[in-house]
């Protein structure tokens, strides 16, 4: 299936405050987690990529249960994977089902995570199974958020001398 051409196009890169990503591998491997999510109970198969700051990108699947509360969201799993691999996230990405005709993006708790591990300046690319893509920012999409500071600050903190 074609994309839209009336649909707002992801940029072929990124700029984050650190980094320029390659928004199409990031799509590319969020498409191929939406292929190995496991959602039995909503048929709403979501994949997600986080792109680091040393290049890597690391996939996400949508992981669904029965007891609803202990489902995760793509975006977390594709987030926690960055911090357990010991990386620093720069920037998100999903591919997911339209929602109401609407593209889709994070919800709050995916969105809060991201707040808390990348920031408020996190780029965040959403698309369709079509390709038809746009893109924001966490804190454009969280507005009133708790936060105090990202995981990359007190990752420096440890890590700076003195």
């Amino acid at each position: 299936m074609a994309a839209d051409p009336s649909a707002p196009a992801h940029p072929a890169t990124i700029d984050t405050a650190t980094d320029t990503i390659e928004a199409g591998t990031m799509l590319e491997v969020a498409a191929a987690a939406r292929d190995r999510a496991y959602a039995p109970y909503s048929g709403f198969r979501i994949g997600a990529a986080v792109s680091t700051t040393s290049g890597e990108v690391v996939a996400g699947a949508l992981v669904e249960n029965v007891s609803l509360g202990l489902a995760m969201c793509a975006e977390r799993v594709a987030l926690f994977n960055v911090v357990s691999r010991g990386l620093i996230p720069n920037a998100l990405a999903i591919v997911s089902p339209r929602t109401d005709g609407e593209l889709t993006f994070p919800c709050g708790a995916c969105l809060q995570v991201a707040l808390e591990l990348v920031g408020p300046d996190c780029p965040v690319v959403a698309s369709d199974p079509a390709g038809n893509s746009a893109h924001s920012t966490v804190g454009a999409l969280l507005t009133r958020a708790p936060h105090r500071h990202t995981y990359a600050d007190l990752v420096a903190e440890a890590t700076s001398p003195g």
